[in-house]
């Protein structure tokens, strides 16, 4: 029996933009070792496999060298699935059981609604080499603050222009224990803030939007800015845009997604 499978680009409404995730419906179990495979044959930052479970759906992720414990723009894409399929109807929540508990989804209009843990970041001394990484030899900027959540490193530097033109040295980056290294600013016009993120320890030099460091930025802006409902922006070569509002622990990330590709797995 062959077994669906699409590619779906998230947190953009048109197709080529945003971040692609590969989606796969499952009906039964399979073996880890297969679903690594299939992540590596897609070679996409993330590819998410859904299991019907309960009332919901067991949803795990894949890159292509690593399972995770929580991505944001493949659940966003599994959600977009399940409802463009008819697996579930408009009105219906998208419930999802994963590595990181519970997580569900909501049409908001054209946009989907995901309710995530926050993972707020911890400051911490700036690790030995780390700016000087992400700078790839040029005059590193100066650091306004440097922290750690659950998974990943969280730098902010002065100025969208130098998120946008970095150059990272990813064979310097890999040496940092941490799925990702998430570099921030404020932005300007209808943007609150900007970030990249990269992750070469999971096999992802440069994610091209990344839900799951919004569950860090969100409370770290939020603080910073006074705010709790923001616009985001990732300035990866791709670019994404994302609705985060902070509501205690919890962080609500908003975007929209393309299917672009349909096929089954022979």
């Amino acid at each position: 029996m062959s077994t669906p499978i699409f590619q779906v680009d998230s947190f953009t409404n048109e197709p080529f933009r945003g971040n692609p995730a590969g989606v796969c419906l499952l009906t039964d179990p399979q073996p880890d070792a297969w679903m690594a495979s299939v992540a590596r044959e897609m070679n996409l930052s993330e590819t998410a496999f859904l299991l019907p479970e309960g009332s919901g759906y067991r949803l795990r992720w894949f890159t292509p060298a690593a399972e995770v414990d929580l991505c944001g723009h493949a659940t966003l894409a599994s959600a977009h699935i399940l409802w463009e399929t008819g697996r579930l109807q408009p009105e219906q929540e998208a419930r999802f059981e994963t590595r990181s508990g519970t997580l569900t989804a909501a049409r908001h209009g054209d946009w989907i609604q995901m309710n995530f843990p926050v993972t707020a970041p911890t400051e911490v001394t700036t690790p030995a080499g780390l700016l000087e990484a992400l700078f790839s030899g040029s005059k590193p900027a100066i650091a306004r603050y440097v922290g750690k959540s659950i998974f990943d490193y969280l730098v902010e530097i002065d100025g969208e222009d130098a998120v946008r033109n970095l150059k990272p040295d990813f064979v310097e980056l890999n040496k940092y224990e941490a799925r990702g290294i998430i570099v921030t600013s404020r932005a300007s016009g209808k943007y609150d803030f900007i970030s990249r993120f990269f992750g070469p320890q999971v096999g992802i030099n440069e994610d091209p939007v990344t839900g799951s460091s919004h569950s860090c930025l969100t409370p770290y802006w939020a603080k910073k800015l006074n705010k709790t409902d923001m616009m985001a922006y990732q300035a990866s070569a791709r670019g994404g845009e994302l609705h985060v509002i902070l509501s205690g622990d919890r962080v609500l990330i908003e975007g929209q997604a393309v299917t672009t590709i349909k096929g089954e797995l022979l």
